[in-house]
């Protein structure tokens, strides 16, 4: 009833509209009452193919403002009314959003109905919690994943990326945390994603169990830019709704570079200067200020926020990888030559980081994983070598051991797609490789004097 009041007090008692001026590509410039407009406020053109089409303001020239669509064009004309939309672009959800898909305007499109609206309405561009109130990020979370969960702890609040290039094993590595990480809800955005994958993901990788807690957010690659961009401030507003009511919330975007893509489209399309690769001055403000919504909150929620990124021609110097590791508190690196050996996930512990580690970590346990680092180190410098067959064995009893140890290592750092380890099971797994090498070590030197 809350929520029916709320929507019926802002409804508006006059209806303020312009013309359609002039369309040019997926640019719309509008004539009429643009002091009633501003950047960001919605306008709906009435008439076209579809029988109206939302559109947002995304500036304005010469006493017009430029706007661009949610949706198709086609049947749009000239002098066609534009109406003007009042209020914030804000959603209203509730808990009964859990286990439904929706697309970044926030309607189902799952075929379950419509969604129950909840009292609160939260902007969907909404600013991060003040620095000085944030509380700290938590204790370690169980992300399920061997590589991860001992090499990269991650803890809760915290905000990681996973970066990779294409078919290396990146959804796939997603769709393991989605299922088996410890939290209340999960929030999952699938940004620019190929359609036949959306339903996979949900049916096959989610599973009923995994999207009872979960909220699917879905913006295609056919869909527009501004659909693209919105789904992802959609995902971040639903978990500050679960996080403000003081849940563990797992927020995982995939991929914040198509949400990049998405706005450098709508920036040239503005009429911005292209800088770096293309990439409009925006998009690199807009990323701080969509990524910061992630982490810890002001009361008991925290918001763990994981996002991939797609890293263009297995660089991952160029522009949005740079931008994107150094706003996050630690990355993952997953590497094509892991995957083509046949290791999955296919991450590189070495150039993977998480920089709330040494913090969260048992003291104890530190030597085990600063032991594994420093064998996996020391093969990956003599690797070359060792496969030229220009190594010897026993030059160098370090390199032998790391060689010895290096089958078992590989072993631990690989996982089935179905299959989940605990954080207590890892670190007891490779502490157990550590100590039966050591004591093999030993009895080989026993047998020698």
């Amino acid at each position: 009833m809350q929520a029916l009041l709320s929507e019926i007090a802002a409804i508006p008692t006059t209806e303020i509209y312009g013309r359609v001026k002039c369309v040019q590509g997926l640019l719309v410039e509008i004539a009429g009452p643009v002091h009633a407009m501003s950047v960001g406020s919605r306008v709906r053109i009435v008439g076209g193919l579809h029988g109206g089409v939302m559109c947002e303001i995304v500036g304005f020239r010469g006493g017009s403002a430029l706007a661009m669509p949610f949706g198709p064009l086609e049947g749009v004309r000239m002098g066609a009314k534009a109406v003007v939309e009042p209020g914030a672009a804000a959603v209203r959800p509730s808990p009964a959003w859990l286990g439904r898909v929706v697309n970044a305007l926030g309607q189902p499109i799952d075929g379950k109905g419509p969604l129950l609206p909840g009292a609160q309405s939260y902007p969907l561009r909404n600013t991060p919690p003040p620095a000085h109130r944030r509380r700290r990020v938590g204790a370690p979370v169980d992300l399920g994943v061997k590589a991860l969960n001992t090499f990269v702890t991650c803890c809760k609040g915290q905000r990681m990326g996973i970066f990779a290039g294409s078919g290396v094993g990146k959804s796939v590595l997603l769709s393991m945390l989605a299922r088996s990480t410890d939290c209340d809800v999960s929030i999952i955005g699938l940004i620019g994603e190929r359609g036949r994958e959306v339903q996979e993901f949900i049916e096959d990788d989610l599973g009923p169990d995994g999207l009872a807690r979960s909220i699917v957010v879905v913006a295609t690659s056919d869909e527009a830019a501004l659909m693209r961009r919105q789904a992802a401030y959609l995902t971040l507003t639903l978990a500050e709704y679960f996080r403000d009511r003081d849940k563990d919330v797992l927020c995982m975007i995939d991929s914040i570079s198509r949400f990049a893509t998405a706005q450098r489209e709508i920036g040239l399309s503005g009429g911005e200067p292209p800088t770096t690769k293309g990439y409009t001055p925006t998009v690199f403000a807009e990323l701080p200020r969509l990524l910061e919504r992630a982490g810890p909150g002001t009361g008991a929620g925290t918001v763990t926020g994981l996002f991939t990124v797609l890293v263009e021609g297995d660089d991952h110097n160029e522009p949005i990888s740079d931008a994107v590791r150094s706003i996050l508190d630690g990355h993952i690196v997953m590497e094509r030559a892991i995957a083509e050996r046949g290791r999955y996930p296919a991450i590189n512990v070495l150039k993977s980081v998480s920089r709330t580690m040494p913090g969260c970590v048992d003291p104890a346990l530190r030597p085990v994983v600063a032991e594994a680092r420093r064998q996996l180190s020391t093969f990956a410098d003599m690797e070359e070598l060792i496969r030229l067959g220009a190594y010897r064995q026993g030059s160098n009893p370090e390199v032998d051991e790391a060689i010895a140890l290096n089958p078992r290592i590989e072993a631990f750092l690989s996982q089935e797609k179905n299959e989940t380890a605990t954080l207590e099971q890892g670190y007891a797994e490779l502490a157990q490789i550590l100590n039966q090498e050591e004591s093999e070590l030993s009895q080989v030197e026993g047998g020698e004097s």
